[in-house]
């Protein structure tokens, strides 16, 4: 039976869910997309992708599952093949999906082999920003300021590094298997914690200042930038995603938007970010998060190519505060994915 499709809408295809440690953090951002997506505009074509991987039709992020799901590779299909119901033909993709398998290049791959159109960044730049050891690399070249760090080896020298350090997974995001030591007989427990999440192990030594956040949208070189963001923490190190209610507020964080920042700062915030979504080869989006020192100068701590944007993000609350709520962000993205 042909699919039907709404007069005048695009049909997008919006995967959630994710093998990874954030699936949980990503059906709270399908959910704030189910809200803010135009339906005078777009049909959303919903796909779960549950924590073992299957992939399952539904009719929403709160929906039961549906029939299984999968991706055709053939670009005659253009679209999702769905058990009972044959070829589902779609305009585009938006991959709300954090971490691994979505945020680091792997699903990019398949779209680009299926030959849909999608939001967010393309394989190279997500692997990069995914790999913090390679973002840190590429940043460096750009004449970027990042933290010491090393990739951890066999030998778990850390010669060279200034205490307290943060053992992480290279490749992981939302500070899962993060832990700040300030002890060498701290190292290996630091490192079965970050192992569970990732067999690539970073060491950096920790950066005294504050932590602050750029939004941008865009593709290179029509950038637009979110107003900025500073993490204001009372104790520990940013880690809402892994609080039990995060809704209400985090444990140990609160978020001053517009950042309280001399114009001076705030400028070369802005600069530095998208110095590192250029040099990244970033497109659609990133979350570029930085460390402002006292001495006036801009560190790298990460870049988030598909940031969150649940109810309690930081992404969308800069875009707002910058004039462009969800649903226009959301808009953009997708007109941005089928221009290219």
């Amino acid at each position: 039976m042909p699919e039907l499709r709404k007069r005048g809408t695009v049909k997008v295809g919006i995967l959630f869910g994710g093998a990874s440690e954030e699936h949980a953090v990503s059906v709270k951002s399908a959910r704030e997309v189910a809200k803010h997506l135009d339906p005078a505009k777009y049909e959303p074509v919903w796909v779960r992708i549950t924590p073992e991987g299957g992939w399952r039709w539904c009719d929403g992020p709160d929906a039961d599952d549906g029939a299984k799901a999968v991706l055709s590779p053939d670009r005659g299909d253009h679209g999702l093949l769905v058990d009972g119901r044959g070829p589902v033909r779609l305009d585009v993709v938006l991959p709300v999906l954090h971490g691994r398998f979505g945020e680091d290049g792997a699903v990019q791959g398949l779209l680009e082999l299926s030959g849909i159109p999608y939001v967010g960044c393309d394989v190279p730049s997500s692997a990069l920003a995914m790999d913090k050891s390679l973002a840190y690399t590429v940043a460096r070249a750009a004449g970027i300021g990042t933290p010491e760090f090393r990739v951890l080896t066999d030998d778990e020298k850390l010669d060279g590094l200034t205490w307290p350090l943060f053992v992480k997974p290279a490749r992981s995001g939302s500070s899962f298997g993060v832990s700040k030591i300030e002890h060498p007989d701290e190292l290996p427990d630091a490192v079965r914690a970050a192992r569970r999440f990732d067999s690539k192990v970073l060491v950096e030594a920790a950066v005294a200042g504050r932590e602050v956040g750029c939004a941008v949208l865009g593709d290179d070189p029509d950038l637009i930038v979110g107003e900025l963001d500073r993490v204001a923490l009372s104790h520990g190190f940013f880690r809402i995603h892994q609080e039990e209610t995060p809704e209400t507020g985090s444990e140990n964080a609160t978020f001053v938007v517009p950042a309280d920042l001399s114009d001076v700062s705030r400028a070369l915030v802005r600069r530095t970010a998208t110095t590192v979504y250029r040099a990244l080869g970033c497109r659609g989006l990133a979350r570029v998060d930085l460390f402002l020192t006292d001495a006036g100068t801009v560190v790298l701590n990460e870049v988030n190519t598909l940031p969150g944007l649940t109810s309690y993000s930081r992404y969308p609350r800069m875009m707002a505060a910058a004039g462009l709520p969800l649903p226009a962000v959301l808009d953009r993205l997708i007109t941005l994915a089928l221009a290219r």
